[in-house]
């Protein structure tokens, strides 16, 4: 396929993502000053923590490095290099806020080194080391992460735990100076007492007693410091999709809508989005733990696709994210890595079922027409509907099922979920509802109500699987039953082709299954199997081949190799499998937006979600 630039200019115009480099980006000057910070904060710990360090065959090393005090000073020694491993991560993003604070530290600690060590050598290192950060100020440049004020109480937490160990390790490390055997609990307390200025339970004979002190108090201070900071700072909230935002998307999507099954999940508020020059492509996303997260296929014209990657490039390298894409398909992986030199990996497969050739008849279809056979003699009855033809009492008690029935306390889901159901702006999409009567004295507050699928449009002629629910105490078979009534209610929908869930390695899972698999293939699918104890890797694959589809294959784009586990746990983190939020009577609220206006037409849409009840 011939992908054109995006823009109003004709004839043969470079690429205007051409300025992006083959492969990982040099970036000599952070990587070294990153590294040498977190080296140079290690030895500065390890030399006030452990008296024996400052002798040790590391003694001449240390002498030369910015931060390393002597023995007098192991307080400020502390200080130094748990700031300096706190910036070398930012250092090394090329952090501008990181590149200011090393500015102001490496000459606070050469004049520390020539005023209580007399080290010419170690203060020149230090002023040549900060030179170095002058001189390539122009590398540090990226803007600061999406943040909130609650990073304070994190940062007071965990900075806190890990001061208040190496304080018990200042305390332990004179075992030869102490008096008496003080118990761990009185280690413990001393430690947390001199990180309040307090005197503590433990004695010690000479002075080590003041250098102890000096480096609690040490560790106290920074404590409180970086927390005050983290809590006054400016407030960057996290992106939210605004209803201009969701207009221009919804118009994009009523034109282009029908190409990737996952359009109308780029419809979720809880993603920034990024347009084209010309604003006929778009590109949703969401930044999690430094890496910017999109997914499925650009939205909108297919020609308009290299600007909108251009401004999404130009935003990652702007804040010094790690860009990545997860689910695109094969011809949105193509445009990818050809207009940024990114790389591609095929990660698994959408089953696709097409309307008119479904069917329950047949030996293969046998499993699932005898399920659903039986569920129906014990009474329940399916209802296919568009969101629009739904009463709000019977959509609001239907919101509420589903919400209950999740089994986790935060929604999942993010590249294949819209993560809302019966907003007045989604007339379009369907809800397949089972029902049962209950039994007599029993008293649901859902009615008779038992399970919920909920599909968003794929253009014109498609629909995608969002979410499935279902009441844990009604008869197994639910997921099958509604999804069988949804394809047979298709037509009646003009719905022509159905996305059902994405399924992970599933290429990997039946070719491992094959006679004359190799090892390395089966060992990899025996790998998945385990995996599939905590992940839903294997149930998921055979719950989708039960009908039949045909396979479609999706892809995770990424940088480079070293960049994968990082991509990987933040997908996680994004689709809900990994949270570090705070319990629901402590998490921060949102302001709810409301419902957005059906005046919005609904338009082109989406695909699936992967987690099958």
């Amino acid at each position: 396929m011939s992908v054109t630039l995006d823009g109003d200019k004709s004839g043969s115009v470079p690429s205007p993502v051409s300025k992006f480099v083959r492969g990982p980006r040099p970036e000599t000057v952070p990587g070294l000053v990153g590294t040498a910070c977190t080296v140079v904060g290690l030895i500065d710990v390890a030399a006030g923590v452990f008296p024996r360090f400052r002798h040790s065959r590391m003694h001449t090393l240390a002498e030369v490095l910015p931060g390393a005090l002597g023995p007098f000073a192991a307080a400020l020694s502390l200080s130094a290099g748990v700031l300096l491993l706190l910036l070398a991560h930012g250092l090394k993003r090329r952090k501008r806020r990181a590149w200011r604070a090393a500015v102001l530290l490496l000459p606070a600690g050469a004049l520390a080194q020539f005023t209580y060590r007399h080290s010419v050598v170690g203060a020149l290192v230090s002023l040549a080391l900060c030179m170095l950060l002058v001189r390539h100020r122009g590398e540090f440049s990226a803007l600061p992460d999406p943040r909130s004020r609650w990073r304070a109480l994190a940062n007071f937490v965990l900075l806190g735990a890990g001061s208040l160990a190496l304080g018990v390790a200042v305390v332990s490390a004179h075992p030869g100076r102490v008096v008496g055997d003080p118990s761990i609990a009185d280690r413990l307390q001393h430690a947390l007492y001199g990180m309040l200025g307090i005197e503590g339970p433990v004695r010690y004979t000479g002075d080590t007693s003041w250098t102890v002190g000096y480096s609690l108090g040490a560790l106290g201070l920074l404590t409180a410091v970086t927390t005050v900071y983290f809590a006054f700072r400016p407030e960057h909230p996290a992106a939210r999709l605004t209803e201009e935002d969701e207009v221009r998307l919804r118009a994009l999507l009523e034109k282009h809508g029908g190409r990737d099954s996952l359009g109308h999940f780029a419809l979720r508020r809880d993603k920034g989005v990024v347009f084209s020059p010309s604003g006929k492509a778009a590109v949703c996303y969401r930044v999690v733990s430094g890496v910017m997260l999109a997914s499925g296929d650009p939205i909108g014209d297919v020609e308009a696709w290299p600007g909108a990657i251009e401004r999404f490039m130009d935003e990652a390298r702007a804040h010094s994210w790690t860009p990545a894409v997860m689910g695109c398909s094969e011809t949105g992986g193509e445009v990818w890595t050809r207009e940024t030199g990114l790389d591609a990996l095929e990660l698994g497969d959408e089953a696709v079922v097409d309307v008119a050739d479904f069917s329950l008849a047949g030996r293969p279809m046998r499993n699932v027409r005898q399920m659903v056979k039986r569920i129906e003699r014990l009474g329940y009855e399916t209802c296919v509907r568009r969101v629009r033809d739904i009463g709000e009492d019977e959509l609001a008690r239907i919101r509420r099922a589903a919400d209950d029935w999740r089994g986790t306390d935060h929604e999942r889901g993010f590249s294949m979920a819209l993560g809302r159901l019966g907003d007045a702006a989604d007339g379009d999409c369907v809800v397949a509802t089972a029902h049962k009567a209950d039994e007599p004295g029993t008293d649901s507050p859902y009615g008779d109500l038992k399970a919920v699928l909920h599909f968003v449009p794929w253009g014109t002629d498609g629909m995608s699987l969002d979410l499935m629910r279902r009441d844990r105490a009604a008869d197994p078979g639910m997921n099958e039953l509604l999804i069988v009534a949804a394809l047979q209610a298709a037509p009646g929908l003009a719905v022509e082709r159905v996305s059902l869930n994405f399924a992970m390695f599933r290429s990997a899972l039946a070719r491992g299954e094959k006679l004359g698999a190799g090892p390395v293939l089966r060992t990899w699918r025996g790998l998945l199997i385990f995996l599939s104890r905590w992940f839903q890797i294997e149930s998921l694959y055979k719950f989708n081949a039960k009908f039949r589809p045909r396979w479609e294959p999706r892809f995770v784009v990424y940088r480079n190799a070293g960049d994968l586990p990082r991509i990987s746990f933040a997908a996680m983190q994004a689709e809900g499998f990994v949270s570090f939020s705070l319990p629901r009577p402590f998490a921060r609220r949102f302001p709810d937006p409301g419902p957005r206006p059906c005046a919005h037409a609904p338009a082109a849409g989406p695909e699936h979600r992967a987690h099958a009840a």
